[in-house]
């Protein structure tokens, strides 16, 4: 197949690219060996050190409420940065200038801003200026961060998926009469969603990694923040690194798997049949939509 961007590959190419593919699993493999042999004559593989793994204790104690703090500040992070996301994206494309200068501003300004920094400033604001007891702080902290930086990343995935689309869509909304608003809500974003799913997804990954910077800096209780709690009273650092490291891919796995399913879903369901009637079908249709009117017509009458 063949195509601008893609020339199919030839025999000498299919050759070449199976002995790219055989030398990268070969030095894959060499450097997992290295890895494991590594680990193993440092002792870090040792049963004692991952025993603590498989009772309650370090689970209950340590791994499940840093966890339950990662879902909680990933959750309210999401709920709030996705639809503020969505109205910055389209308030930047409003046709009043003093409506989309303003959006862009804000966009711009904490899309360039790290979103560590962020998440200290918020601490900082919340230590002067509120009565937020000290406990709950850090959560606060990092949920203001992370939606100022993310809201700004989705507003423009969310811009971006919209101008996508062809621009006969919205011509075709305005020639039998719809306002700007009526498009953007009817036509346009229905038709961008599926193709900005896997844009949002990615960022809604980084969200759920992003809370381990509030347990760094802040003190924030989250999974990484009890790992090292755990690995000081248990003595295994390696390990739980492993462990909350495969935690979080399970997690990233989970929620990818989702909106793939999502996606395809939402694909199938605006999908047509691509069914073409015949005459005969058609003149049965319209036979049978006259007689249906007809005979709502009589009824109503009586």
């Amino acid at each position: 197949m063949t195509s601008v961007l893609y020339d199919a590959p030839g025999p000498k190419a299919k050759r070449r690219n199976v002995l790219f593919s055989v030398v990268f699993f070969v030095l894959l493999a060499l450097l997992l060996w290295w890895v494991w042999q590594t680990l193993d004559d440092k002792g870090q593989l040792e049963w004692a050190l991952w025993k603590p793994f498989t009772t309650s204790e370090a689970w209950t104690t340590y791994l499940l409420p840093g966890l339950a703090d990662t879902l909680k500040a990933a959750a309210l992070s999401m709920v709030i940065a996705l639809p503020l996301g969505a109205v910055l994206g389209i308030a930047r494309m409003s046709d009043h200038r003093w409506v989309r200068i303003p959006a862009g501003a804000v966009v711009e300004f904490f899309r360039a801003i790290p979103v560590l920094l962020l998440m200290l400033f918020a601490n900082e604001f919340y230590v002067r200026s509120t009565g937020i007891p000290s406990a709950e702080r850090p959560l606060y902290a990092v949920v203001t961060g992370l939606v100022l930086y993310n809201a700004s990343v989705l507003a423009e995935i969310v811009r971006a998926g919209i101008l996508s689309l062809p621009k006969g869509q919205s011509e075709a909304a305005m020639a039998i009469g719809l306002r700007k608003s009526q498009t953007m809500s009817s036509i346009l974003l229905p038709q961008a969603v599926t193709a900005m799913l896997p844009a949002i997804v990615s960022q809604l990954v980084v969200i759920v990694k992003d809370t381990a910077l509030g347990g760094v800096m802040l003190g924030f209780t989250e999974l990484l923040n009890t790992r090292s709690t755990l690995a000081a009273n248990y003595a295994n650092v390696i390990p739980s690194f492993i462990v909350v490291a495969v935690i979080f891919i399970v997690l990233n796995f989970i929620l990818t798997s989702f909106a793939s399913w999502l996606e395809r879903r939402l694909r199938r369901s605006k999908r047509s049949t691509g069914a073409v009637l015949g005459a005969d079908k058609v003149d049965d249709v319209n036979a049978a939509e006259v007689g249906g009117s007809y005979g709502t017509g009589a009824g109503g009458s009586i």
